[in-house]
């Protein structure tokens, strides 16, 4: 089902000009833009969704069409779409070039920064056909980000490493929302200076830079304090490992002004903030 001819367009995270006609049949492999598209109210819309969607919880009863990444263009296409939503990586172009061909219409989308998040929510809403609930989104997700910027910025903002991984060493670079959720919560990243989403560094460097804080997702501080490597670095050895709502923390979605606040908690034991 090909777009109307003469509609807006727009340059998707692939490349590829899209038209901006309004959607009635959305498959969705992506789950932050299914949790946007369920926000801005137009679940109806959609007749699939990857495996690994969990939210909203209404998700779930949407066809599982497989995988997000590498996924299995004969079963998207059984849900006759007329728009397929995918994460614009290199290991889904070939499915976006063979729906393409097949005459459906796709729209790639990166979330990696919080910009990333505004404009995909925007252009869902025109690709959805309500650009007024986007935006509203949109506005309320600023608004909320905003106040906890405002409510930590004269706080300390201790220096933190956030650990993603152990071999290799993983920690979060600057390229991820993530990074800029940790300076909005009042926190500083100690690798602020590498680009990428995750940078892979020795522990050598960890324990030159000392980190004050070291965040991890939740259940993994243990296996810090286990490890005979790790307790060289101080803020270990202190106890200074702080567990996060990877959950929510790891969702680039509606839920940012939520997991900033989550962070801004975790940073600072006994802030209430707004």
């Amino acid at each position: 089902v090909r777009a109307a001819p003469g509609a807006p367009t727009f340059a998707d995270d692939f490349g590829e000009r899209v038209s901006l006609a309004p959607a009635t049949r959305i498959a969705s492999l992506n789950p932050t833009t299914t949790e946007i598209l369920f926000t801005i109210g137009a679940g109806a819309r959609l007749v699939g969704r990857d495996s690994y969607d969990e939210w909203p919880p209404a998700a779930k009863a949407l066809a599982d069409l497989g995988p997000g990444i590498s996924p299995n263009v004969e079963k998207i296409m059984e849900a006759r779409p007329d728009l397929v939503v995918l994460y614009a990586s290199s290991e889904n172009r070939a499915a976006a070039g063979a729906l393409r061909a097949a005459g459906i219409r796709v729209a790639g989308f990166k979330v990696d920064r919080i910009a990333d998040f505004h404009r995909t929510t925007l252009l869902l809403g025109a690709l959805a056909g309500d650009t007024v609930a986007a935006r509203a989104t949109v506005d309320s997700v600023e608004r909320s980000l905003a106040r906890i910027r405002a409510a930590t910025a004269s706080l300390p903002h201790p220096r933190v490493l956030w650990y993603l991984w152990d071999n290799p060493v993983l920690v979060l670079g600057n390229g991820s929302y993530q990074s800029e959720l940790l300076a909005i919560a009042g926190g500083a990243n100690v690798y602020a200076d590498r680009a990428e989403p995750a940078a892979q560094v020795s522990l050598e460097d960890v324990l030159r830079r000392d980190p004050e804080v070291i965040l991890v997702d939740s259940g993994k501080s243990a296996l810090l304090r286990a490890s005979p490597r790790w307790r060289n670095v101080a803020a270990v050895r202190a106890g200074r490992l702080v567990e996060v709502d990877d959950a929510l923390l790891n969702r680039p979605g509606v839920t940012l002004g939520m997991a900033a606040r989550s962070l801004a908690r975790a940073l600072h034991p006994g802030w209430e903030g707004p």
